[in-house]
């Protein structure tokens, strides 16, 4: 019996090939460089790692990628001004309008940066209704810093004292600036490839499948129940993970490394409960039995997460996806977590969206005889297999010259109708 033509194409398998990123680095300094600087290294270090030329990639895009190509790149780079996020346009409606208005209706709201208060007062929520203390969210800023110190690409490296992260300078109430992410420059990206071109080039040895990955939006419940909690993400965050673990049939107990969106020590711990990790409340007793870090159930945020790597807004996602293959390949040196072998990202951004993704070697038996072998970057001035990410940008200069040109010949033309 033929199948109907209204049934959809079964899924195909796909896999991450080849990641890199930048080093990430505060906006503004000596050694910040432009957006052409930027995506050409982490493009290069991308098409290094899976050791393909670049004329194999049939297309390369920023942002959320869907298709039907054998190989895509995956490319995400930012440039940030300086201090905390602010309102840019004040001539429309901005996308986190109810977020606010929940958050003015429970808590108020102040002249401090609104992100921070936001996540702050989820916190805060947090601590009334179940007893958690603000050495809890401290602990867990110690912890990201301290993972980061082993990670090169990372834009902090120092270690502090769980004293010195209670004690840094306030951001808005509790918290404080060491457990805040940075706005950065940087960039990231990944090589996604489906298995007839794994086999083809001989990569199943680096090859991370993607097991399952879902995006979810804002929910009723994110306004409806005014919870600062639920506003900053929770439900969505935690119906994301529901449906990866039912579409992969796997469960929090199976996974070894996590990479999740600590924007601030609060939305950690939350993000704890929402993904699973234990039950809703028990955060605290998560941190205190030392289950997020090396020797506990769960490594969280090996590369020292956004708290201390940095949080460049169009790169943080790949650069998460980035710290994970390496994690799951063993490339990840002194932040290297033991055996392992599955791996979740949690990616998070008010107004509205989370996406949570889970990996795993796709060709294990393969992996398990890979030997590592250090990522070399070509010069990112290099136009070697015709890769060079101003091409890209001159390219586009192009398109804008052409239609000015033609705007204007038609002005012109307009205008001489009339003599």
């Amino acid at each position: 019996m033929s199948s109907s033509p209204w049934e959809p194409a079964p899924l195909r398998r796909v896999f991450v090939v080849g990641v890199g990123m930048t080093k990430f680095v505060r906006p503004g300094a000596e050694n910040s460089r432009d957006y052409p600087d930027l995506a050409g290294e982490a493009g290069q270090k991308a098409l290094a790692d899976a050791q393909i030329p670049y004329s194999a990639v049939d297309q390369a895009c920023v942002g959320y990628v869907f298709g039907v190509a054998e190989c895509v790149l995956a490319l995400g780079f930012e440039k940030m001004s300086k201090g905390s996020l602010g309102i840019k346009f004040s001539d429309r409606t901005i996308p986190t309008d109810k977020h606010l208005d929940v958050l003015i209706n429970k808590y108020g709201l102040s002249a401090h940066p609104v992100a921070p208060q936001m996540f702050g007062y989820a916190g805060k929520e947090h601590m009334e209704k179940y007893g958690t203390k603000i050495e809890h969210f401290a602990k867990i800023g110690w912890k990201n810093h301290k993972h980061s110190v082993n990670n090169p690409y990372s834009q902090f490296q120092d270690e502090y004292s769980l004293d010195e992260v209670m004690a840094s300078k306030k951001v808005f109430d509790f918290l404080t600036i060491l457990q805040c992410c940075p706005t950065s420059d940087g960039a990231a990206a990944a090589i996604l490839a489906s298995e007839a071109f794994v086999q083809k080039y001989g990569l199943q040895s680096k090859a991370v499948e993607i097991l399952a990955q879902e995006m979810m939006t804002d929910l009723p419940s994110s306004f409806e129940e005014k919870s600062v909690i639920k506003m900053v993400g929770f439900d969505m965050s935690k119906e994301a993970a529901r449906k990866c673990y039912e579409k992969s049939g796997l469960t929090p107990n199976d996974i070894d490394v996590i990479e999740l969106h600590d924007c601030f020590s609060t939305n950690e711990l939350l993000t704890y409960e929402a993904l699973g990790l234990c039950p809703e409340g028990q955060g605290a007793t998560l941190v205190d039995r030392g289950d997020n870090t090396y020797g506990g159930k769960w490594v969280i945020n090996p590369s020292g997460g956004l708290i201390s790597k940095g949080h460049p807004l169009g790169a943080t996602g790949l650069a998460q996806c980035a710290e994970l293959c390496w994690q799951l390949r063993g490339e990840a040196g002194k932040r290297q977590v033991p055996g392992a072998k599955v791996a979740l990202q949690h990616n998070l951004g008010l107004g509205g969206a989370v996406v949570v993704t889970l990996y795993k070697m796709g060709f294990p038996e393969a992996a398990s005889s890979f030997r590592t072998h250090q990522i070399e970057a070509a010069p990112t001035n290099s136009a070697s297999d015709g890769f060079k990410a101003n091409l890209v940008f001159k390219e586009i200069e192009k398109k804008l010259e052409e239609i000015r040109r033609l705007t204007a010949q038609s002005q012109w033309l307009t205008q001489t109708s009339w003599l």
